[in-house]
């Protein structure tokens, strides 16, 4: 398990703003957080350093690429072993439809989001790169009609409640 960072008020702050807006300048974050510019600057450096911000991510609109419909297969692998999860793990994250790939607890081993363009492509997808593979016992798809974003990722207050 990571090791847990000491994270002030203004550390939160920071991390709040920039998850709203990570290409705010430095300038900006600065004055909304009440420090130097060279402060915040020196702050948003530690917090990279310590591993607390992992990078920066750019936002795309899967359906203006030709990819209007999303699902989420559910994956069970037969059998489960080391040796298997490797190579699976490989395959569909390179796939270019694959948006985002979990390893789970739980009756399905694995959980991918991906992004096709139509019923066609997705029945293709699920047929030709998971149940064609031995080791896929079983995939379950789901539509994802719509998603959201929520709110800034914050530590837990040390009363256990969110930090506000």
């Amino acid at each position: 398990m990571a090791e847990t960072v000491a994270l002030d008020p203004v550390d939160l702050q920071i991390l709040r703003l920039l998850q709203n807006d990570a290409r705010t300048t430095y300038r900006d974050l600065a004055a909304q957080v009440g420090v130097a510019p060279s402060t915040c600057l020196d702050r948003v450096a530690r917090l990279r350093r310590s591993g607390v911000i992992l990078g920066h991510e750019l936002r795309l609109d899967p359906a203006r690429l030709g990819r209007g419909l999303e699902a989420l297969l559910s994956v069970q692998l037969r059998p489960h072993r080391r040796e298997l999860v490797g190579p699976f793990v490989e395959r569909i994250r390179a796939l270019p439809e694959s948006r985002a790939l979990f390893h789970l607890a739980g009756p399905d081993d694995y959980l991918v989001h991906v992004a096709v363009a139509d019923t066609a492509d997705l029945q293709r997808l699920v047929l030709d790169e998971f149940t064609s593979r031995r080791e896929v016992a079983r995939v379950e798809t789901r539509l994802i009609f719509q998603q959201w974003s929520c709110g800034p990722l914050l530590p837990p207050a040390r009363d256990g409640s969110a930090v506000p």
